[in-house]
């Protein structure tokens, strides 16, 4: 597929205050615009199955190769979810990693500000999808930046950041690319996907961080620290940078919660793999709680498909027997068209499916406007 040399905006969103600079503040009651009455509480089943572990090493040699590729596909098409084990990334550079992403939170406001988003952009600190002034905010504050393909990355963010945290975050970033490119290839092959094709669409794909910062919160109850939502990327790879809990997924419709294993990583199938899979997997809301006596630090990294390709279901997937069940188009507008809205758990996806009218047949498809 053809790539692009421009820097692409994908999108803005409305300038907030830092939570975390709130919270240092001894206050009671968190203001209204934070305060969400709408949620739904967790689970308390305490029969309800954890999320599935998957052991990369054991995926990729072994006896157990095809058996570990069964629990891949199963979590993939159950869950939406999984743990990653023996995942080949170094616990040093995760290590590092983790103490330049904590001290980068910690550093001074005004530092801060010189690296906060712009209103034309949305990389750098603050929140994502704000935007109305009157839209309910979240209990976190996030760093996001564009990390591949290079030629996409704003380079007078880049340069503003800390050096460690840089050269860490460029090695970070190209193992996880090659964590990603691996996980894609073995769910092609579960799938039975092409996997030229899945190459081809992927090789060159973006990569974007996501660094969350959750403070501790007067009245967690009432608050949210990332809305519910689903990914609009291909995968999300998730480290958890200290041990407090807060992911929780939407599991048969009651809020399950992740416990993250020590040393892997929480990876979930996110909206273009659901495309391309043709709906066999599927991504699944998921949200971020907030408490009272503890922070939470994790990095998300958010992996896509190629600039300037197409997306939509794999070619080799489909066919008379196996409809399309979405619409084809760029991956640009797909993108744009996401971060213009606000977050609300699957509606994106749901607007790029099609549906069969009449007696059923593929040659009606309309596009379903949710």
């Amino acid at each position: 597929m053809e790539s692009t040399s421009e820097i692409v905006n994908f999108g803005k969103s409305l300038l907030v205050p830092s939570v975390l600079e709130l919270a240092k503040e001894p206050i009671d009651k968190i203001p209204i615009r934070y305060v969400h009455h709408d949620q739904d509480p967790p689970s308390n089943d305490v029969h309800v199955p954890s999320v599935p572990i998957v052991n990369l090493k054991s995926l990729l040699t072994g006896e157990s190769m095809n058996y570990e590729l069964e629990k891949l596909h199963f979590a993939c098409i159950d869950w939406g979810f999984f743990q990653i084990i023996d995942h080949g990334v170094s616990l040093s550079l995760l290590e590092e990693f983790r103490r330049q992403v904590i001290d980068f939170f910690n550093l001074p406001m005004e530092d801060k500000k010189k690296l906060w988003q712009q209103p034309d952009n949305h990389e750098g600190f603050g929140q994502l999808f704000v935007i109305s002034e009157e839209q309910k905010l979240d209990w976190s504050d996030m760093f996001y930046i564009t990390t591949l393909p290079v030629n996409q990355r704003k380079i007078e963010l880049f340069e503003k950041l800390p050096i460690k945290l840089r050269e860490t975050m460029e090695a970070y970033s190209e193992e996880l690319k090659k964590l990603a490119m691996t996980l894609l290839s073995l769910m092609a092959k579960a799938l039975t996907i092409d996997d030229n094709e899945i190459k081809e669409l992927f090789r060159d794909g973006v990569q974007s961080m996501r660094m969350n910062y959750y403070p501790p919160c007067p009245e967690p109850d009432n608050a949210i620290g990332f809305t519910p939502h689903s990914d609009a990327d291909a995968l999300t790879i998730l480290f958890q940078l200290n041990e407090t809990e807060g992911l929780q997924i939407r599991k048969d419709g009651k809020w399950v919660p992740v416990k993250p294993l020590q040393n892997a990583f929480v990876v979930n199938v996110g909206d273009i793999m659901e495309i391309v899979s043709n709906s066999v997997y599927r991504s699944i809301e998921h949200r971020a709680i907030v408490n009272s006596d503890s922070k939470r630090l994790s990095v998300a990294t958010f992996y896509s498909s190629n600039l300037g390709s197409e997306l939509g279901p794999a070619r080799s997937l489909v066919g008379p027997k196996n409809p399309p069940v979405f619409r084809r188009m760029p991956i640009e507008e797909y993108f744009k068209n996401f971060f213009a809205r606000k977050l609300n758990g699957k509606s994106y996806i749901d607007f790029l499916k099609l549906e069969v009218t009449g007696n059923g047949s593929t040659d009606k498809l309309t596009i379903l406007l949710l």
